[in-house]
């Protein structure tokens, strides 16, 4: 097993991406700046699983592929390499190299919030996300309680839409499915908030 390298403080796009090809664990480039992703909770995880399951079989034998977590996109230009927990994209998927581990076209992009990463999710990375002309929809899923925040592209402007009862479904419009929370929120515990 390898020593972790420590991330570089100042690299152009370019040497991120050689960088972190060669990287033993995956960091982040937001506008510029690198930053080390870390691991997920059991709530996270779980969550994540219920919705490849779920898309996967509602995809199936479409013209859409679904990637999640390792898969990086390139965002905001050049200034950002993103790592989204779940990607759909419609029709042909277009990577940046022969490597073909950097996605352009993502039509949907789906986080699943996490305390260390819900400012950057909902802020930076969306800003970045935003200017991707293929992206037609961003959700963001709490852990911590029954909560969807679904963005919807409308011309320049972004349609939200929040999910919070377990027997709502939220409606993937790009890829035309539909997903209950029931589902996304399969096997999930949710902490004891009368214990704070």
């Amino acid at each position: 097993m390898s020593l972790p390298v420590a991330a570089p403080t100042h690299l152009t796009p370019a040497e991120y991406l050689a960088w972190e090809r060669k990287a033993d664990f995956k960091n982040e480039y937001l506008n510029r700046a690198i930053i080390a992703m870390s691991g997920a909770s059991r709530a996270h995880n779980r969550i994540t699983v219920n919705i490849i399951l779920r898309l996967g079989n509602l995809l199936d034998d479409l013209e859409y592929s679904l990637y999640a977590g390792d898969l990086r996109v390139r965002a905001g230009g050049a200034d950002s390499y993103l790592y989204p927990d779940i990607l759909v994209v419609c029709g042909p998927a277009r990577f940046e190299d022969d490597v073909f581990d950097t996605l352009l076209n993502p039509a949907v992009v789906i986080e699943v919030l996490s305390p260390s990463t819900e400012a950057r999710d909902r802020g930076e990375k969306f800003a970045q996300y935003r200017q991707l002309a293929s992206l037609q929809e961003y959700i963001l899923i709490s852990q911590d309680s029954v909560h969807v925040e679904h963005y919807l592209r409308q011309g320049p402007q972004w349609l939200l839409t929040e999910f919070r009862d377990i027997e709502d479904v939220l409606p993937i419009v790009s890829v035309e499915c539909k997903l209950p929370l029931k589902h996304i929120y399969r096997h999930v515990a949710f902490p004891d908030k009368s214990e704070n």
